[in-house]
């Protein structure tokens, strides 16, 4: 059973234009929806979508922290695999054939390939990138892919998962039983003098 939004979506929609400045009986005479006066009501002013009247703008009081990736975002014009059917067998295809057949706007990005769809057909390929799946239909046509220096694509090696190391544990001296070290001290100290014992005479009180 088709629901009823279906089968509306094929019909145009009737809405009729608002046609302005029919009197003011139509409901948009006299000002015509552009209220009295001011650079809004008269034609060819152009303003800001931002601006708000001449105080500082809402995204110019939001505070700015953190760090944002799309300043550094790798762009590219996206290709299907099966776009390059166009191209003849053993063609070569890169950015300038590319936007001579209308596939890419211009060439100020690298092109990247998807793969999406079959190719039967030899081509010599030149990209900036290639999707794993887009590389292999490649290859297995008989063609190449080539980055845009015109070597032999090849993708990045993987990079090193980072395995955090153990901490090393410091291994604690073995204590010397306190018998065994009390004798030791005793050897070690000194014999007192008796001349050391016998308080000068200086000190004896007269």
């Amino acid at each position: 059973m088709s629901m009823i939004h279906e089968i509306t979506g094929d019909l145009p929609r009737y809405k009729k234009p608002q046609r302005k400045g029919r009197g003011e009986s139509s409901g948009r005479g006299k000002t015509c929806g552009r209220g009295n006066k001011g650079s809004k009501a008269r034609t060819g002013t152009t303003y800001k979508p931002t601006y708000e009247g001449g105080q500082t703008e809402i995204f110019r009081r939001f505070p700015k922290r953190g760090f944002n990736n799309d300043n550094f975002e790798r762009r590219f014009y996206i290709v299907n695999l099966a776009e390059l059917d166009i191209f003849d067998d053993g063609a070569t295809v890169d950015a300038a054939a590319l936007h001579e057949k209308g596939l890419v706007p211009d060439m100020k990005l690298p092109v990247k390939i998807l793969g999406d769809g079959a190719i039967a057909k030899k081509l010599m390929v030149v990209a900036g990138w290639y999707t794993k799946s887009a590389h292999q239909k490649i290859s297995d046509a008989g063609g190449t892919a080539q980055n845009a220096k015109g070597e032999a694509f090849a993708f990045p090696k993987p990079k090193k998962k980072f395995i955090p190391r153990e901490p090393v544990k410091k291994s604690k001296k073995l204590e010397e039983p306190a018998e065994a070290a009390a004798p030791a001290k005793a050897e070690a100290k000194p014999a007192e003098s008796p001349a050391a014992e016998a308080k000068p005479a200086s000190d004896v009180a007269v």
